[in-house]
């Protein structure tokens, strides 16, 4: 069965810093491609940050030089180190799990696997 748990979503003030983990479990972790994506109420699902399979990471405009992913694949982990947080930056966030090139990698129609999700509060 497979599975991607999040944890660290909580409340914080602009400014401060959050780690989002999320642990994966069911399937080859290590030939997937792995991203953060979140939503806000009202918008879209949008990509933050994606991992390929070769190491190579990718980021939002939004989030560059703030926010760094990484994965640990002998612990089936995923990342998201979140610095100088922003309100904008609230939202409900998700990791996934992809066999997608790196070029596809922001899409969320891309992934095959979602976890529920860990909420980030940024108040300012």
């Amino acid at each position: 069965q497979v599975q991607l748990v999040e944890s660290g979503g909580t409340s914080v003030q602009a400014g401060g810093s959050l780690r989002l983990s999320c642990v994966a479990s069911g399937f080859p972790y290590s030939r997937y491609s792995m991203g953060w994506f979140r939503q806000a109420p009202g918008k879209e699902r949008e990509g933050v940050a994606a991992v390929h399979v070769s190491g190579i990471t990718s980021y939002a405009d939004s989030v560059k030089g703030r926010f760094t992913i990484s994965r640990d694949n002998n612990k089936n982990t995923l990342s998201l180190q979140m610095n100088s947080l922003k309100p904008e930056d609230t939202a409900m966030y998700y990791c996934a799990a992809s066999t997608s090139p790196l070029a596809m990698l922001r899409r969320p129609s891309e992934y095959n696997y979602w976890g529920q999700g860990t909420q980030v509060t940024v108040s300012s």
